[in-house]
């Protein structure tokens, strides 16, 4: 295992190690704990945080509760590359959390995962809440920056500080990220995608993003942080309101497919149905519907060649705030095909034989998102959760 390495990034060599920094401050509450590098060739945010924690100590900024820096794949990170053998941000679900201790020879990316799980548990055990967890990321395509987050109330809350495209539910359309796991805890878990790779504005727009996170936390004063306005309005450049979004449709490539996506097209920008996106195989793969192109894949790896997403009305997102705090969610169980455990009351199963005219969109407005699809069932998990125990 990698304990430290020294590359160049953005012109200028830093220190990567596994705790990129730390700041414990007057109380013991809140946490903000970002993570960065989870996949090895986005850098900016290990730039980013490693200003961040300069600019507290060099300006002797007063922190209010913890903030934490943890680094991803260092192996991946060294080699400048997505990962090496399995993504990082691919492999977060109990099943294969459990595997890390019932195994004795770990694959690489095996062996940081168990390290970066350990660390957040240690962290979580020892501090106070509330937690706040923010992944930086960037894109291999051009793009303002934009936030993911799963579809919970506090989610979309902390997220509303920030006036950036933000989409809900990317998470059904992965397998195994790390925030997914941590929300399903019940923490505040936000995505941020700063740009492009190899952008130096993605660096900075990391920067902005983390102050504003800090201050949103309640871990710094708006005071304290001298160029807010500044942070605040350059994330702002795109948008004058925060604008949601929700996933359509997704190209998944397919083991061994030789993919390569038209040059130019750029994240948010608008498509319509038929127009060629990309090739498979030599053969045209063409847009399924009409809406706006986001996250085009320009790099080798990686299986999500592209979404296809569209905005999501006022209108809805503030019907189903109102159905989820009125708790009015509980009648589905009483739906004909629709069925819960008694040991996991967050979870719903159903059947689509006898539900087929329940649309996936309804189990969303009341605060739920598609699991997986088990022995012919669909299962469908509560996205509103009371913080658990992080095991």
């Amino acid at each position: 295992m990698i304990k430290q390495i020294e590359i160049e990034s953005f012109n200028e060599k830093i220190i990567v190690k596994r705790i990129l920094g730390k700041v414990k401050g007057s109380k013991e509450s809140p946490t903000v704990i970002a993570i960065a590098g989870i996949h090895g060739n986005e850098r900016a945010g290990i730039n980013s945080l490693l200003t961040v924690f300069k600019t507290i100590e060099a300006e002797q900024i007063k922190i209010k509760g913890n903030f934490y820096g943890i680094s991803g794949n260092i192996n991946a990170i060294s080699e400048n590359i997505r990962f090496k053998n399995v993504d990082l941000n691919r492999v977060w679900t109990s099943e294969k959390i459990l595997k890390l201790y019932l195994e004795d020879d770990l694959e690489i990316e095996s062996q940081e995962q168990k390290e970066i799980y350990e660390i957040i548990k240690e962290i979580l055990q020892k501090e106070n809440g509330p937690f706040y967890f923010l992944d930086l990321h960037t894109t291999s395509s051009d793009t303002q920056p934009f936030i993911t987050i799963s579809d919970s109330l506090d989610n979309r809350t902390f997220s509303s500080n920030f006036s950036i495209p933000t989409i809900l539910g990317i998470e059904e359309y992965l397998d195994g990220p790390l925030l997914t796991y941590i929300n399903e805890y019940g923490y505040v878990a936000l995505g941020f995608e700063a740009g492009q790779h190899e952008k130096k504005d993605s660096v900075d727009n990391c920067v902005a993003f983390l102050w504003l996170a800090l201050v949103a936390a309640k871990c710094v004063k708006k005071k304290h942080v001298k160029k807010y306005s500044f942070y605040k309005n350059s994330l702002s450049l795109f948008n004058e309101q925060q604008d949601f979004y929700k996933i359509d449709y997704k190209y998944t490539i397919k083991p061994f497919e030789q993919f390569k996506m038209i040059d130019g097209y750029k994240n948010f920008q608008k498509v319509i149905k038929d127009e060629l996106l990309a090739f498979s195989n030599e053969c045209e793969v063409v847009s399924a519907l009409n809406g706006i192109i986001f996250m085009p894949l320009y790099q080798k790896k990686g299986d999500d060649g592209f979404f296809i997403i569209s905005k999501i009305s006022k209108f809805w997102l503030n019907i189903s705030r109102v159905l989820r705090k009125l708790h009015i969610h509980n009648i589905l169980k009483l739906l004909p095909g629709v069925s819960s455990e008694k040991k996991k009351p967050y979870l719903l199963i159903v059947n689509p034989k006898t539900a087929k005219y329940l649309a996936t969109e309804i189990f969303h407005l009341f605060g739920y998102r598609k699991k997986v699809v088990k022995n012919d069932k669909l299962y469908f998990i509560k996205r509103d959760r009371k913080v658990s125990k992080f095991i």
